[in-house]
């Protein structure tokens, strides 16, 4: 009995390929036209494949859970002359060759080269969260087995519908990777690429202002206490958090989660990434007693020694950017936090003064607070800066 085959459809305009969720029939089945026979899922939805005519279903080639491109054969269907005849369709006498496929591909009987097969491993900066945004299944299963994510595709040009990275660009891509020189990323590298690429899931803003340093230099003079900026940020973003810990809450499906305790950590540079100590209850603590297990948590973090107690759980971050010479940043929040307080490099500038009617020099620096958008508007992040800023003005009271 002559055979028809069952092809992938062109599904869309932009759909190259599809991946098989389910069969709905059989082999040994008997199928009407237009029955659906299959299921599968594009990077848009999830449609069926239909019995091009009535027949049986004589072999299904496909694989559930793989992806094929349009013009795939899938599977045949037995069926009549007469069948064929009426449905318009140009039987095959048996074996793997094809019928008429739609004409933006031509159909092609399933083999290994269909299917994912990596060619490449230990690539450079690999990650470990999954999914993609406008990437077929096929596409997503490939970059899985590789351990890559969407972001690492940022500079591949994409040559389908729309500029659609297609799997032969991936595939030439990944091929050019090994003309250069290529190194293995440290653990802590990755670490700290995964945890910023799930903070740039969230609307992110900064917001920023200049701070007289004159207060707290002065402060550190005259007490003897040689704290760092960093640690006088971290006691007035504490005590500001304090008098209200909402802008400190993270968004929780449709809940705001405010936080027990007012614990925070500072960013710490080490060798090829950071590390952020924790001090708990800084509200609760004086400067002057923080100082000394401020300074013993930065030495073990530079050693990468740091205990467990005095990791993660924080609500907020301090990083002082100005230790780089820099004037102005946006830092990232961490992927669990909501703020992260940056703090810029003092200079030099000329500031009015009422009293005598003239400029003199004064310290300053910029202070900025980066938020998640979702839980902080624009005036609700000035304010909270503002009062951090108010605090670190009368140092005397950290």
């Amino acid at each position: 009995m002559p055979e028809i085959p069952i092809i992938m459809p062109q599904l869309g305009e932009s759909i190259a390929e599809a991946m098989i969720v389910t069969f709905l029939v059989r082999e040994g089945d008997r199928v009407e036209a237009d029955q659906d026979i299959i299921e599968v899922e594009t990077n848009k939805a999830a449609m069926n494949v239909t019995a091009p005519c009535r027949g049986v279903v004589q072999r299904l080639l496909a694989k559930a859970g793989e992806s094929y491109p349009v013009g795939a054969v899938l599977g045949y269907l037995d069926v009549t002359a007469e069948e064929a005849a009426r449905a318009g369709l140009q039987p095959v006498q048996a074996g793997p060759a094809p019928c008429t496929a739609p004409p933006t591909a031509q159909p092609v009987t399933p083999t290994a080269t269909d299917r994912v097969q990596p060619t490449v491993r230990g690539l450079p900066v690999p990650a470990h969260a999954t999914g993609a945004s406008y990437m077929s299944p096929r596409m997503k299963a490939r970059m899985a087995e590789l351990g890559l994510h969407a972001a690492d595709l940022a500079g591949v040009a994409g040559s389908g519908a729309g500029g659609r990275v297609t799997i032969q660009d991936f595939e030439r891509f990944l091929a050019s990777l090994e003309q250069h020189r290529i190194t293995p990323a440290s653990p802590m590298r990755v670490s700290v690429a995964d945890a910023m690429r799930r903070s740039w899931t969230r609307p992110l803003a900064t917001v920023g202002l200049p701070l007289r340093l004159d207060p707290i230099l002065a402060h550190r003079k005259r007490s003897g206490l040689k704290a760092s900026p960093t640690l006088y940020a971290i006691r007035a973003l504490a005590l500001a958090l304090s008098e209200n810990s909402a802008p400190a809450g993270r968004l929780v499906g449709n809940r705001i989660v405010h936080p027990r305790s007012i614990d925070i950590g500072w960013a710490v540079e080490v060798e090829d990434g950071v590390l952020v100590p924790v001090v708990r209850q800084v509200d609760q603590r004086r400067l002057a007693e923080l100082l000394p297990q401020y300074e013993q948590l930065v030495e073990l973090a530079r050693q990468r020694r740091l205990p467990a107690e005095a990791s993660g759980g924080s609500i907020a971050t301090v990083t002082n950017f100005g230790t780089f010479g820099l004037t102005w940043a946006t830092p990232i929040p961490l992927p669990e936090q909501t703020l992260v307080l940056g703090v810029g490099a003092g200079r030099r500038v000329p500031h009015w003064s009422h009293s005598r009617q003239q400029f003199v020099p004064v310290w300053e620096a910029n202070l900025t607070l980066s938020f998640d958008h979702r839980v902080l508007d624009g005036g609700a992040a000035g304010r909270l800066l503002t009062r951090v800023a108010e605090w670190l003005g009368q140092p005397e009271k950290l």
